[in-house]
Parts: C-alpha cells; structure tokens; sequence
C-alpha cells in the first residue's frame, strides 16, 4: 500500500488554477506534518509550502507567497494544496511529503509520494 498518493496534477495555461491533492494511508495522518516540494526539469527538488499537523499554521516558499493555499481535511486523510496565478515557472513534478510531528524537510521525511506533473504553458 502506497503511504501518499498526489493527484490533480495537469496542463494549463498562465494565469491558470490547480489544485493537488495528497491522500495518505499512513495510520493516524492527524500525527503527520505534510510538506509539497516540486522538481522543475532539470533542476533540483525545492520546497514549496507545508502544513503544520494540527492544520493551524502553514509556510511558503517566497515564490509562491500569495499565490498557493495548503490546507487539511484529516478526516479524509487528505491535503491540498491550491495554486493560483500558475507562472510557465511553476512547471513541475510536484511531490507530497509526511514526517510524524515535525515539519518534513528534503533530507529527513518518513514518507514521499509518486509525484504529479504540472505543467504551465504560455
């Protein structure tokens, strides 16, 4: 059983809207805080914003600021993570980490998922 599975992923034009999901099967998900990170092509894994456990704080890469709203349905063992204002920029696989308590960073994560393609044409 995959511990995260993203979806909602696509191809839209700038200016567009997404929103990804991440649904986990990794026991109680209340527990975990999440994270998106995205891979540009040809570029390293970044992160992009994460959601605290209890769902009452969250934090951005400045170049989302604005932009991207990450919130949490734990009762559906879901997150999400909204973009606005999609930028040829944004084109990325993105990727939903968890890490029991602590913010999950790209070197200590107890869970990734498979990824999902965005993709933002001019």
């Amino acid at each position: 059983q995959v511990p995260l599975v993203e979806s909602g992923g696509g191809s839209v034009q700038v200016g567009g809207s997404l929103r990804l999901s991440c649904t986990a099967s990794v026991g109680t998900f209340s527990n975990y805080s999440v994270a998106w990170f995205r891979q540009p092509p040809g570029k390293e894994r970044e992160f992009v914003a994460r959601i605290s456990w209890r769902g009452d704080t969250s934090y951005y890469a400045d170049f989302v600021q604005g932009r991207f709203f990450f919130s949490r349905d734990n009762a559906a063992n879901t997150v999400y993570l909204q973009m606005n204002g999609l930028e040829p920029e944004d084109t990325a696989v993105y990727y939903c980490a968890a890490r029991k308590w602590d913010a999950p960073t790209l070197y200590n994560t107890d869970y990734w998922g498979q990824g999902t393609q965005v993709t933002v044409s001019s």
